[in-house]
């Protein structure tokens, strides 16, 4: 089991854990098959990665762009966090920033 994140969720994949709203507010439980409707939901109410059976932790990591390296997406997040030191990276939306950053960071440096 793993995290992915709600860009490479597919309809099909199979929840491994409940997901709930920020507010705690259960939207789907363990056990249930995804799809598209699902997918939407989640993107209204701001959740940005589920738990997968089946996929591991490393995962979301393969689908890096071919021009961006892990090592290049650990070193931009590196040199960003200090941009985010006022903030909670606990919170889901201000991970996926920083996420969003390094990526176009290190997709942007020279190789």
């Amino acid at each position: 089991m793993g995290m992915i994140q709600i860009d490479n969720l597919e309809a099909g994949m199979t929840l491994a854990n409940d997901v709930h709203d920020r507010a705690g507010r259960l939207l789907l439980g363990a056990g249930a098959e995804l799809t598209q409707k699902h997918l939407n939901i989640f993107r209204t109410w701001g959740v940005m990665e589920v738990d997968i059976v089946g996929s591991e932790d490393g995962d979301q990591n393969s689908t890096l762009p071919e021009e961006v390296t892990h090592e290049q997406l650990e070193a931009a997040m590196t040199a960003l966090e200090p941009l985010f030191r006022n903030s909670s990276l606990e919170h889901p939306v201000m991970r996926e920033l920083l996420r969003l950053a390094a990526m176009r960071k290190a997709s942007h440096e020279p190789s």
